[in-house]
């Protein structure tokens, strides 16, 4: 029997699992893939639901992974997705589920997802026009991803979040506006800073609108109070939102008993690029063909597919997954200038 953790050199221990289910997208955002797409993993490569399954279970019951997210790619095109939910609910001890999707379907599929045993989703949202919706995904599908973000609310994934990207010269004047949305509709709302994980690798830093320059559109309009929890090993760094500029963010005396709180209104940034958060991160990644990242920015992979379809047993792959885990770096060396953009795009690693 392995020991029970995916630990590395410097003291991290890694509780959370990002899974992907799939490359393949039904949107084409500038800054992940271009507009006639990429070539996706043949069929072959892609692990089953059995196979999935059957790492998750090696992950959540013999090296101590309480969290999965389910990534893509678009998670939501994998037909098997609530089946996997569902045996990963199942599991004892249980751990906590979300889903990251661009929205697409969510309507359709959110009520049977909480069914299965998801907790929560967050959603892709960078604009709330639907002309700039087109020119960031080079779809018409803004409408799509609104209806998403309320049945995720009213099956109860909640609490919703919505990840935006700020594109300089695109929409990047809509960081109040998005967040009014997020706080009008009671979803959290996350602000990401552009990464270099686009396909063309044309990422820039003078191009990518940073972490200061997002809470500066934001304390324009809105009072930010620090955040006391705990952050943790959480990516996002978090603000208390007050109702209006200089209202403290407490309980308001007004509302309903069982209305949300101010304090429960927050709003986050995740700036892996100027904040890095290395010495804290708490994630491991497993790709939809079956490879173990030990870091979003890594450009080696360990490959669990090959042990896992050559009869491997789940203690030879759990040690192979700890063996992956030692060797992750202590930052990701984003500001190092050998520094080298990872051979797989976004959409192939999952986010």
């Amino acid at each position: 029997m392995t020991s029970s953790t995916l630990a590395d050199r410097y003291g991290r221990v890694a509780t959370d699992l990002r899974v992907s289910l799939t490359d393949r997208c039904n949107l084409r955002c500038t800054y992940c893939m271009p507009a006639e797409g990429l070539p996706w993993l043949p069929t072959a490569e892609v692990l089953s639901d059995d196979e999935v399954g059957r790492l998750i279970e090696i992950a959540v019951t013999r090296l101590g992974v309480t969290e999965i997210r389910f990534t893509g790619g678009e998670p939501l095109l994998r037909p098997g997705l609530a089946d996997i939910v569902a045996r990963a609910a199942a599991l004892t001890p249980r751990p906590s589920m979300s889903l990251t999707t661009n929205g697409i379907g969510l309507d359709r599929h959110a009520a049977r997802l909480r069914a299965a045993g998801l907790d929560r989703v967050n959603v892709s949202l960078d604009t709330l026009s639907p002309e700039r919706f087109v020119q960031l995904t080079h779809r018409k599908r803004h409408a799509d991803v609104l209806a998403g973000l309320a049945a995720a609310a009213e099956a109860g994934l909640g609490p919703v979040k919505i990840n935006s990207v700020l594109v300089r010269g695109i929409n990047d004047d809509e960081a109040a506006p998005l967040l009014r949305f997020a706080l009008d509709h009671g979803y959290q709302l996350r602000f990401i800073e552009q990464m270099p994980l686009d396909a063309g690798h044309t990422w820039a830093r003078d191009r990518m609108v940073t972490a200061d320059e997002i809470l500066a559109a934001l304390e324009a309009s809105f009072t930010l109070l620090p955040d006391p929890d705990d952050r943790g090993g959480a990516p996002a760094e978090t603000w208390l939102v007050a109702d209006d500029p200089g209202t403290p963010a407490g309980p308001d005396p007004h509302a309903a008993p069982d209305a949300p709180t101010r304090a429960g209104r927050k709003v986050g940034v995740i700036a892996s690029v100027t904040r890095p958060f290395c010495r804290d991160c708490d994630r491991t990644r497993l790709t939809a063909d079956g490879q173990v990242r030990n870091c979003l920015f890594a450009r080696e992979e360990s490959d669990l597919r090959a042990l896992l379809r050559g009869g491997g047993s789940d203690d030879e792959i759990a040690e192979r997954w700890q063996a992956a885990m030692r060797g992750k770096l202590p930052g990701h060396g984003i500001d190092d200038p050998a520094f080298l953009q990872p051979a797989r795009p976004m959409s192939a690693i999952g986010g």
